[in-house]
């Protein structure tokens, strides 16, 4: 993996061409100046950079534009010149958009070198950030590897990610989200996919979107941004995402469950099964039928779908299938906040923490709960499972109905306790914390709990009761970003003692 957020070696003049900017400072560029880094964050600037001034919703960049050259940038990329600022400045319209004209100039002179380079694309409404942590896992032990941190892959995390792309750059794991049509499309025009790979269509974001159709939409954008020939790698059990192989321009590669609709020619898991601690097994077969046994590091049934899209991506890349196998096996850590399990060490109380708060959306919540019901279920422990449950957002006109059946199935599933975690600022994401806690109520066992905490410090009290009440306690944490959850999980790490 590439650690070193070292670009391509620019000329300040050679930057001013690519994004269409104007040099406030001309004379430094003819001086030899040369920039090997951008950034966004004036936190992370250092020598050789380029600082790219954004106005976001809370801060401007253009506000610490005057201190960047204090710590090592050359040039600062700006929508409007700043007065008395001690560094040179490229003016352009809009910087985001010159953020992404610079990333597409820096892979154009990578892909103009003789040594080979790839971009993998990743889509999909639940799975991209660990089939991305996956894939790039796996492609670092076969040349250097770039991969976003986390799930920079908006408009604005993409270009930074291909910008840390250089000459010693083997492979660039892009991960691409969307919430409207039309932004793959722009971000593969930026950093164009040679494969291509589409996980899921599901209802996230269905808000934004209006349709499972128009969700398929906007992921198939990703094969039809390929470069010329591109290879294209799709999930066969799910219909929308099958169906994009009438658009590829090139080969086609299939990975899945085997069912009776699925190709024979594929990456498959079968004899899938769970340990007590959700880690799954399975056999890796690829599309001629070689066979290796795989136990993932990382927790959750869902992930064997994961797994399968990195295989296939590695083993057309030319990793053996063994190799692929123990390698999936290595991996233990993914992004944070994704089913990351730990032991929280509390004064009062001692819980085994399931965090999956990143974010969530129906498919993923049923998947965490699922991941939760597992646990230990089969060798006699029998824990107090409790599931702390936030909003999901942009889920359009059904979203109360779709807390609801969330609730519900949390507690039909086997949960002991259900926390429903709304907001006392934000009256919609309490008003469906609430409908969450109505649907598990109405599914009500004998045995189970539901409660409606209003934010996470209710939630964290709700657990700490229930935790010193049952020993052998696990709690699964999950909701859209919104929710707070993430920050909960974060207050108690440091009490992890594991």
């Amino acid at each position: 993996m590439n650690s070193n957020p070292t670009m391509m070696p620019m000329s300040l003049a050679e930057i001013a061409q690519a994004v269409h900017g104007r040099l406030v400072t001309g004379e430094t560029a003819s001086n030899g100046v040369m920039a090997t880094s951008a950034f966004s964050d004036s936190r992370q600037v250092r020598e050789g950079s380029v600082f790219v001034a954004i106005a976001g919703e809370r801060v401007d960049g253009h506000d610490f534009v005057a201190k960047v050259g204090e710590r090592g940038a050359v040039a600062a990329l700006v929508d409007h010149e700043v007065a008395d600022a001690g560094v040179v400045q490229i003016v352009v319209e809009d910087t985001v958009r010159a953020l992404g004209e610079l990333a597409r100039h820096n892979l154009e002179r990578r892909r103009a070198m003789d040594s080979p380079f790839t971009v993998i694309g990743i889509t999909g409404s639940v799975g991209k950030t660990t089939t991305k942590d996956l894939m790039a896992s796996l492609l670092s032990s076969m040349g250097e590897t770039v991969a976003p941190v986390g799930s920079f892959n908006n408009e604005i995390g993409l270009p930074l990610t291909a910008l840390r792309v250089n000459e010693g750059t083997r492979f660039l794991v892009a991960e691409m989200g969307a919430n409207h049509v039309g932004e793959i499309a722009n971000l593969t025009s930026l950093v164009p996919p040679d494969i291509a790979v589409v996980l899921k269509v599901g209802v996230a974001h269905l808000g934004e979107f209006g349709s499972a159709e128009r969700i398929a939409q906007a992921k198939s954008e990703i094969v039809k941004g390929l470069v010329p020939g591109g290879v294209t790698v799709l999930n066969a059990n799910d219909g929308h995402v099958a169906a994009m192989s009438g658009i590829a321009p090139g080969e086609v590669l299939w990975f899945g469950l085997p069912e009776r609709q699925t190709p024979d020619h594929m990456v498959a898991a079968e004899n899938v099964s769970c340990d007590d601690l959700d880690r799954p097994s399975f056999d890796l077969r690829d599309a001629e039928g070689e066979h290796a046994a795989v136990k993932l590091g990382i927790c959750g049934l869902h992930n064997v779908m994961n797994a399968l899209a990195a295989a296939t991506v590695a083993h057309r890349l030319g990793m053996p299938l063994d190799r692929i196998a123990a390698g999936l096996a290595d991996v233990r850590r993914i992004s944070p906040h994704r089913m990351a399990v730990s032991t929280i060490a509390k004064p009062e109380a001692e819980f085994t923490l399931i965090d999956d708060s990143f974010n969530a959306n129906p498919d993923s919540m049923k998947a965490g709960l699922d991941g939760l019901i597992r646990w230990h279920a089969n060798d006699g422990r029998q824990p107090f499972r409790i599931a702390v449950l936030g909003a999901m957002l942009e889920l359009g006109p059904d979203e109360r109905m779709l807390h609801e059946q969330v609730g519900a199935y949390a507690v039909q599933g086997g949960v002991d306790a259900l926390i429903a975690v709304g907001s006392r600022d934000d009256v919609a994401l309490d008003a469906l914390a609430e409908a969450m806690t109505q649907g598990g109520e109405q599914a009500a066992r004998a045995r189970c709990t539901v409660d409606w905490a209003h934010d996470i410090d209710q939630a964290d009290a709700l657990v700490s009761r229930l935790a010193t009440e049952h020993a052998g306690t696990v709690v699964l944490l999950k909701g859209s970003h919104a929710s707070g959850l993430s920050a909960l999980a974060d207050r108690w790490q440091p009490l992890a003692t594991e």
